[in-house]
């Protein structure tokens, strides 16, 4: 073989090994397993999810600590279902609270999880009971724009208000 003949299946040779090796990266990541296969699945019932989907981070005090692995609709109650794969490493309480957040005023969704003080751990396949769903921004404007009615209420004070004499 020539000079060039080598020098041209030198760089080929290494052009595929570099696409076979970004191919292999995507494919990790896309699965989440540079995220460590070492996981437990959880789930969470809510009654809107407001946009979350599938592959969505989980954090728990600002770390990511799991991602979304699917979302379902539960026929009996209608509601949503949220399933999750947490890192082993984390040991979550029984009594754990999942929320649905946005990062940023119209950023992304993830499930932001606030451990409780239970001495009993969440076992793997185990059902976050206590959850919040997502807030939706249109609901709010629309709130703040038109304002809430309340029928049969007028313009009665609420029950609770105590007036103090002066």
């Amino acid at each position: 073989m020539s000079r060039d003949k080598k020098l041209e299946f030198g760089v080929g040779l290494f052009v595929l090994l570099g696409l076979a090796g970004l191919a292999y990266l995507t494919i990790k990541l896309g699965a989440g397993a540079l995220l460590g296969r070492d996981t437990y699945p959880v789930e969470a019932r809510f009654a809107n999810t407001g946009g979350l989907n599938n592959g969505a981070t989980v954090m728990l005090a600002g770390v990511n600590v799991g991602r979304v692995e699917g979302i379902r609709l539960e026929p009996a109650d209608f509601s949503a279902i949220v399933e999750m794969q947490i890192r082993t490493a984390v040991q979550l309480p029984a009594d754990t609270m999942a929320s649905i957040k946005t990062s940023g005023l119209i950023g992304d969704k993830y499930v932001a999880l606030s451990p409780g003080a239970d001495e009993e751990l969440l076992e793997p396949s185990a059902r976050i009971t206590m959850t919040e769903s997502a807030l939706e921004l249109e609901s709010l404007i629309s709130k703040m724009a038109f304002g809430s009615v309340k029928e049969g209420k007028g313009d009665e004070p609420p029950e609770n208000s105590e007036e103090q004499a002066p």
